[in-house]
């Protein structure tokens, strides 16, 4: 275990997965990445699966269901994979220089520092600012 107190993640057979049917399976997906990728609520801190249950006309399971089945992981996490994606790209873009650490976790939806810091350092083994470092570092190599 790290210091950002990191825990393997384990195998579960959730019963109610193999219950729903494929094309709700297909259809939710879709709606889940229109929600994800084109209004990008992820970076709503507030925003939770029973939030997106309630607007999909679904319920909670379901949603946990198909993240699980199409994107390998739980709602949390896929939360958090994009908000990340989101940092990874503020951070090295030259217009958020400015920015603190305190102001990306918040521009991405994390609701503090500490969760920002330790879903990146989760996802990519360093933290975000050695990640801005390591950046900043390859683009004077290059200059």
């Amino acid at each position: 275990m790290g210091k950002y107190n990191l825990t393997e993640k384990k195998e579960k057979n959730a019963a109610y997965r193999s219950l729903v049917r494929a094309e709700l399976v297909d259809e939710l997906y879709e709606k889940i990445l229109h929600i994800f990728v084109v209004q990008k609520k992820y970076k709503d801190p507030d925003y939770s699966a029973k939030k997106m249950a309630e607007e999909l006309s679904t319920n909670t399971r379901y949603i946990s269901a198909v993240v699980n089945i199409r994107f390998g992981q739980n709602y949390s996490s896929l939360v958090n994979e994009y908000r990340i994606k989101d940092a990874q790209y503020l951070l090295v873009d030259k217009r958020y220089m400015d920015k603190t650490m305190e102001e990306i976790s918040a521009m991405v939806g994390f609701a503090n520092r500490q969760s920002f810091y330790a879903a990146f350092y989760k996802l990519n083994g360093i933290t975000p600012r050695s990640y801005r470092i390591n950046h900043l570092a390859k683009e004077n190599n290059k200059a």
